[in-house]
């Protein structure tokens, strides 16, 4: 039971992740960072909730004698803020990094932290609680689709609100940090309302479908949004000579993957160098106080590489 309760656990949970990453196509994240921010999900932010749970239910038990109360509790507030937090302080790391630029990356770290959760949330309970077959097929069917997706939307809706605070004042950042912990806090908390009780458990369910829906459509706008900045960015360098304006709708399409429209000994380096460029741009407009400098240099240095290339190299 042990053995099929972590393959249960770990192989849907590993195909949800690698299609989140797939789907960021434009801009798509190192996976070692994707995976780096899952594995905190999956171990750090499980330890540090342990910890967390474990010292407000000493707390509550000496508050609240009815255990059922006390149960209902730590289902339905305790939990969900403490989890949120633990999984949502690794995002107010990875924020700092360059790569970490627009909500598209939110959503995919976001995502991976909460999939690391669910995945090893999964397994306990797998072991735990799947007593008989039947029992523990419902668990690994219900809690793979609904309660590991649910972690998965609400620490990606608070990297969506992350990354689109990143470049704004600090007043905005503390609010909109604020607020998306808030909001991944109500999603996980209504979801373990509804479902703590029989004659909710199909409102809880409806809801977390609701939520999913709302999560792949805000995936597919910010993808569709970071199409529309390095159309709009790359333009301008074509219109300054860098690039050729032929490679403005390759580079935004599933072309730029395929040989013959340019050397292919420089492709790979060259749409890498030329979609960095695109979001360099937008950091550099968008920042702050000396953080201009340093991006001014990143779009300095990767013109530069980019004209380096296509100067060395034949273009078909």
């Amino acid at each position: 039971m042990i053995i099929a309760s972590a393959v249960a656990a770990v192989v849907p949970i590993s195909v949800f992740l690698l299609i989140i990453w797939r789907i960021d196509r434009f801009d798509k994240e190192p996976f070692y960072l994707v995976l780096l921010n899952h594995l905190w999900g999956a171990i750090g932010a499980i330890i540090f909730t342990f910890l967390g749970s474990t010292f407000i239910s000493l707390v509550l038990s000496f508050l609240v004698q009815n255990l059922s109360l006390q149960s209902h509790i730590e289902t339905i507030v305790v939990a969900p803020v403490v989890e949120e937090i633990t999984k949502g302080i690794f995002l107010l790391l990875m924020i700092n990094l360059k790569s970490f630029d627009n909500i598209t990356d939110g959503i995919v770290y976001g995502g991976a932290i909460g999939l690391g959760f669910g995945m090893t949330e999964n397994f306990f309970y797998f072991v735990t609680f799947g007593t008989d077959l039947p029992s523990w097929v419902s668990l690994v069917v219900i809690r793979t689709l609904f309660s590991a997706v649910m972690h998965c939307v609400a620490t990606a809706t608070l990297g969506a609100f992350l990354a689109y605070a990143k470049f704004k004042n600090i007043y905005s950042k503390v609010g909109f940090f604020i607020l998306g912990l808030a909001t991944a806090m109500f999603i996980h908390a209504f979801w373990n309302l509804t479902v703590s009780f029989q004659s909710t458990a199909l409102f809880g369910f409806l809801f977390m479908l609701v939520n999913i829906i709302a999560f792949f459509v805000m995936f597919f706008l910010a993808i569709n949004n970071e199409k529309k900045i390095i159309y709009r960015e790359l333009l301008e360098e074509a219109n300054a000579g860098l690039i050729p304006f032929e490679h403005l709708q390759i580079i935004n399409s599933k072309v730029r993957n395929y040989q013959g429209w340019i050397n292919e000994n420089i492709r790979n380096d060259y749409v890498k160098a030329v979609i960095t460029l695109a979001f360099r741009k937008v950091q550099l407009r968008n920042s702050l106080y000396n953080n201009r400098e340093v991006y001014q240099r990143e779009v300095d240095y990767y013109r530069g590489y980019v004209f380096q290339l296509l100067t060395n190299n034949v273009m078909y």
